[in-house]
């Protein structure tokens, strides 16, 4: 089973993406974009671990404290960088809770053999990808084979003209421990377990 921890979005902003998706698709139409669906903030990805190891895992999760939080989103960018972009991304900002979610669950998975992360936690939503070295991957990092790439060119012009991004706030009250299978038409993610936080 190919696992990750993340945090669902709620309707609202998960419609206003979809909305903002629908207006901005057609300008790089080359990219390969998220289903809104499928949005979600990646805390820890696991990988590959088999039914068993799940279950030792979901059992550690149900240890992790912390309380529910805001989280607004909003703004953009694109990774590497905006002059070799792969990845185009919309932006998540919260207070410190986010941060000491994602570093409680790295500890408590670390505690099962799982390796910890090996930057600082960097929350975002992913948009599109636009191929380019490691086609599959959202990772931040300058990769061999990165660079100028006209896929977001038109995408980067027209929202350069845009107003500031802003698709709301919402409160995340609970995390979630995912199951993605990847198929041709890109990843589905299942909810396996829900872990609330307190109120």
């Amino acid at each position: 089973m190919r696992i990750f921890i993340g945090i669902d979005l709620d309707s609202e902003v998960r419609g206003r993406i979809s909305r903002f998706l629908e207006g901005v698709e057609s300008f790089a139409p080359e990219a390969r974009w998220v289903r809104p669906e499928s949005l979600h903030i990646t805390l820890k990805f696991i990988g590959e671990q088999t039914p068993e190891r799940v279950e030792a895992i979901a059992q550690r999760l149900r240890r992790v404290g912390g309380s529910a939080f805001e989280i607004r989103t909003g703004g953009y960018g694109f990774f590497p960088t905006a002059k070799a972009p792969r990845v185009f991304w919309i932006g998540i900002h919260a207070g410190p809770q986010l941060a000491e979610l994602a570093r409680s669950i790295d500890t408590a998975t670390a505690e099962l053999g799982i390796p910890r992360e090996d930057r600082p936690y960097s929350p975002h939503l992913t948009l599109a990808r636009g191929g380019g070295a490691g086609r599959r991957s959202g990772s931040p990092r300058w990769r061999e084979g990165d660079g100028p790439n006209a896929v977001f060119t038109v995408l980067e012009k027209r929202l350069a003209a845009m107003t500031e991004l802003d698709f709301g706030t919402m409160t995340a009250h609970e995390f979630i421990l995912y199951h993605s299978q990847l198929s041709p038409g890109g990843s589905k993610y299942t909810k396996v377990q829900r872990f609330p936080l307190k109120a």
